[in-house]
């Protein structure tokens, strides 16, 4: 550490040492679970005020960490203070879901693990730092999926993850040791810098590749996603910890190293390939579900198809807003599932009513003019205008096809909102979240975007062919039965692999587990 050493150097580090000591002092509360719980949030308040106090430090010119291998940044000191706000919120819901069991100094340990091990990750400068504390998340998260080892569905998923997780690893490995060779250093900081001073060589090109692939098996894309469907079986907030953070990692380790795959064609290509696949088909299977939890879980998939996509199209400033506001909506969705499952029994009262045709059509149309409209407006209050801030039509007309569905107009044979009313919803909704991308991107997150305007175009096909298969199947849901089947089954692609997977790794299971994996 430098002679710039100051309290905001010394409490950057303070979540992380924070989170381990609670997960140490955990197994030491076994014969008393409310102080275990009491501990649990005061360490995790403690570190959430050191998360914030390293982020207000840095908007004050505070120097941040400058240990060898860790360093500070303004979107992962975000992070970091949205991991604790998380962290907090879980398990003050975890105290009370867990009343009762026996294993909850386990599931503090493993939790606390988990958060000691992402606010390393979110300050590493160095790829052995990184690896390690991404391979530490995917170890302490296996005592939470499997907290109930009884059962199969989530000794499945586990062991899915785990062959995952280190497939990963291997290519993380790989990726790191290409990088070494070429730069002669692990720091990720000599690593851009070389990247912006000498270019791409072959070995960074074949890095680039390596990176996108262990990210694509971090964050559960397809065909590789079977495991975080299945993950279901773990306690609720497991879910919540998951689908709301854990998962999110790639979308950060991709900001991360923006300047490497901004630079790689072939990187970002395969990039596109697999989150524009993914969003495709999960989108389409998340519409045949009826489980509350199992669509929850293939919003993600899609999600995380969406985000990466973003990473691949260089609206790196995008993928993180997508990031923030995705971890925030996840975790009050899962910790407030009983809320919506109620909710939802009571939408089965009522016979479900299809979107107007006419609605179908225009939607599109009119959330192209509203993102647009709202974009000009923002940025000439900020004093820019829209050529100045970069942003090309086919992305606004991106954000118009994904908030399309928000105008789709359903008119209600009873008591409910009239089609007025819904159509001003979804306009205020439509231009409220635009405007929340743009101010977003106006914000000092240190991050510098890079559209690539081929693949925009490409990505935009993509999204135009999703919304009109959610057009049909609105409008012809009988005449498109089979593809329904198969979108149901989604696709058949985690069965294909989970069959690879345990014939490259056998497993050793209960009767009642091996039963359901054949």
């Amino acid at each position: 550490m430098n002679s710039n050493l100051t309290v905001f150097s010394i409490t950057a580090l303070g979540p992380v040492v924070l989170m381990a000591l609670a997960a140490t002092l955990a197994p030491l509360f076994r014969a008393h679970k409310t102080t275990l719980w009491r501990v649990f949030h005061g360490v995790t308040s403690l570190a959430l005020l050191c998360a914030v106090i390293n982020l207000l430090g840095l908007g004050m010119g505070e120097p941040g960490v400058t240990v060898t291998g860790l360093k500070t940044s303004t979107f992962g000191l975000v992070l970091a203070a949205l991991v604790q706000v998380l962290g907090l919120a879980i398990g003050s819901f975890s105290a009370r879901y867990l009343q009762g069991e026996t294993g909850q100094p386990r599931y503090v340990a493993a939790l606390a693990t988990v958060l000691a091990a992402v606010q390393l990750l979110l300050m590493a400068d160095h790829w052995l730092v990184l690896i390690v504390a991404w391979s530490v998340v995917g170890l302490a998260l296996q005592h939470l999926l499997c907290f109930y080892p009884d059962r199969p569905f989530a000794s499945l998923a586990a062991h899915k993850k785990r062959l995952a997780d280190l497939l990963a690893d291997a290519l993380l490995l790989f990726a790191a040791f290409l990088a070494w060779l070429e730069t002669g250093t692990g720091s990720l900081s000599v690593l851009s810098e070389h990247i912006a001073n000498h270019g791409m060589s072959t070995a960074l090109h074949a890095c680039a590749v390596a990176l996108v692939l262990a990210v694509v098996l971090r964050t559960a894309l397809m065909p590789v996603h079977g495991w975080l469907i299945q993950v279901m079986e773990a306690p609720t907030p497991v879910s919540a910890l998951l689908h709301a953070g854990v998962v999110n990692l790639g979308g950060f380790v991709l900001v991360l190293f923006a300047p490497l795959l901004g630079q790689s064609q072939v990187a970002s290509g395969l990039l596109m390939v697999f989150g524009l696949g993914t969003a495709v088909l999960a989108g389409m299977v998340m519409l045949t579900r009826i489980s509350i939890k199992v669509r929850l879980a293939w919003s993600t998939v899609a999600q995380m198809g969406f985000m990466l996509l973003e990473c691949a199209l260089g609206l790196y400033t995008l993928a993180a807003l997508h990031l923030i506001g995705h971890s925030l909506y996840k975790a009050h969705t899962f910790l407030s599932a009983s809320m919506a499952v109620r909710q939802t029994r009571l939408k089965m009262l009522v016979q479900a009513v299809q979107p107007l045709a006419h609605s179908l059509g225009w939607s599109p149309a009119v959330a192209l003019a509203m993102v647009w409209a709202v974009q000009e407006i923002a940025q000439a209050a900020m004093g820019t205008t829209h050529g100045q801030a970069t942003w090309p039509l086919w992305w606004s007309a991106l954000l118009a096809l994904a908030w399309a569905p928000l105008l789709w107009l359903r008119p209600h044979p009873g008591q409910g909102p009239s089609l007025g009313l819904q159509g001003l919803f979804g306009l205020g909704m439509v231009a409220g979240l635009t405007g929340l991308t743009v101010l977003g991107h106006a914000l000092p997150l240190g991050i510098a975007d890079a559209p690539q305007h081929m693949a925009g175009m490409l990505a935009l096909l993509g999204m135009a062919a999703l919304y009109l298969t959610l057009v049909l199947m609105q409008l012809k849901p009988h005449a498109l039965q089979r593809w329904r089947r198969w979108s149901y089954a989604g696709f058949y692609v985690d069965e294909i692999y989970t069959r690879i997977a345990l014939r490259i790794w056998p497993a050793r299971w209960s009767a009642e587990a091996r039963r359901l994996a054949a």
